[in-house]
């Protein structure tokens, strides 16, 4: 038997080099590499940075403090929205044009002052009690959750508010042109004052309440729950829940209210659907 020649060793040699520097070699470690650095991502977004070993007894105790600040800030400005409940009563009037109030008992405007500065007061104290909650929660949440905490929160406070201003603009003054028209030639429009704001201020805070579902569908998305073409295939279902959904949250039975408020949460639904696919779920 005869030994390579030094030309053939040489070939051999230089195929084995190119074995060893071909892409398909070279591609392993580089993939491998982008794999570990993700995995190292997840696993430092998966952490708790503020974890702390907290008792049962712990936990109800920071539970009670939260709750006590939140009573507190609420007090305050049901407080001072009394002392200027005025202009939020005639602000508040505003909708039913040139309709007369009455006060059909004793007292029946003061207990009406107390229920207005208790919504508003509310209403100016949530944003504290959302920091309240939030300072709850933030130790249990991990990179991940706490990067959707704020935006959470600051897209629940708008939409609130975006309700709140479309019941005022839209949904109050259509259904209180209903009820005037429909029976003007007949009755005199003279109303009782507490039954009026019983009225607005249950329109106000339900319709804000129907504008959280974007909210809601957002956080279904980014846990993974539920995914925006799932959302998407239980439209009629969803046409159905808005018309139930307008006509237990409307105060008032006329059919103009209820479809605007149909309307508008079906609006919102779909915009959280597109919310969530843009986020990729």
């Amino acid at each position: 038997m005869t030994a390579p020649s030094n030309l053939e060793t040489s070939e051999q040699g230089s195929d084995n080099n190119l074995e060893a520097i071909s892409p398909e070699n070279s591609i392993a470690p580089i993939s491998g590499g982008a794999m570990g650095s993700r995995n190292l991502e997840n696993e430092f977004l998966d952490e708790l940075p503020d974890e702390v070993e907290m008792s049962l007894f712990d936990h109800l105790e920071e539970l009670r403090q939260r709750l006590f600040y939140s009573v507190i800030a609420v007090a305050i400005a049901v407080i001072g929205c009394f002392f200027t409940v005025k202009p939020i009563v005639q602000l508040l009037e505003v909708p039913a044009g040139p309709v007369k109030f009455l006060q059909l008992a004793p007292g029946e405007y003061f207990f009406v002052s107390i229920e207005v500065a208790g919504y508003s007061g509310l209403l100016i104290a949530s944003p504290f009690i959302f920091y309240q909650i939030a300072l709850f929660v933030l130790p249990g949440l991990t990179r991940k959750e706490r990067r959707l905490l704020g935006p959470v929160f600051f897209g629940s406070s708008f939409l609130f508010l975006g309700g709140l201003v479309f019941a005022y603009i839209a949904l109050i003054p259509a259904a209180l042109n209903f009820f005037v028209t429909y029976g003007a030639d007949v009755v005199e429009q003279l109303w009782s004052i507490d039954k009026y704001f019983k009225f607005v201020l249950l329109l106000m805070f339900s319709t804000g309440l129907a504008f959280q579902i974007p909210i809601v569908q957002v956080l279904l998305g980014v846990l993974g729950i539920v995914s925006s073409n799932q959302m998407l295939s239980g439209w009629r279902y969803v046409v159905l829940g808005a018309a139930v959904l307008g006509a237990v949250l409307t105060p008032s039975t006329d059919p103009l209210t209820q479809s605007l408020l149909g309307g508008a949460v079906l609006a919102l639904y779909f915009g959280g659907i597109g919310l969530v696919k843009l986020l990729g779920r």
